[in-house]
């Protein structure tokens, strides 16, 4: 499972011309799931995005997690995460998991982050067409892949 942290300003999700979701000063998180992911790369990965710290203190220094900041949290499922490039010039995503096993851990990681936040995130939804706008606040944008946790 993998992750993309974006620490934005504001974000927000639209489908069809629909805003779906917006939040201000927080973290805009893509997430990919593989099918060889499963709810302990979840929370895992929950933990430590809660967890970073990557807001800054009163000194300037990346030092405070979402939670410290009042911030929040948007998560989008994003299965191109997983593209596999090795090979010409057209992503695979053979590796991604298919919506049956995906759709349960994504919903698993939101609940999880939403505990962990103490207070709901925002979400895309899952295979939509979706426009996402952001105004990346540094910038600072962090990947995590739960297979790097041992």
């Amino acid at each position: 499972m993998r992750i993309l942290i974006q620490r934005v300003k504001r974000a927000s999700v639209t489908i069809e011309n629909f805003l779906k979701s917006e939040i201000k000063t927080g973290l805009l998180v893509f997430v990919g799931i593989e099918d060889a992911d499963d709810e302990k790369d979840s929370s895992w990965l929950a933990s430590k995005l809660v967890k970073m710290r990557i807001f800054n203190d009163e000194k300037g220094v990346m030092n405070l997690p979402v939670t410290e900041v009042d911030g929040e949290i948007m998560i989008v499922s994003q299965f191109t995460l997983h593209a596999q490039t090795q090979k010409g010039n057209r992503p695979s995503y053979i590796k991604a998991a298919r919506p049956e096993k995906a759709i349960p851990l994504y919903e698993h990681f939101c609940n999880e982050v939403e505990q962990l936040l103490r207070k709901p995130v925002k979400t895309g939804e899952f295979g939509a067409d979706m426009q996402v706008e952001l105004i990346n606040d540094g910038p600072v944008t962090i990947w995590i892949d739960s297979k790097s946790s041992d």
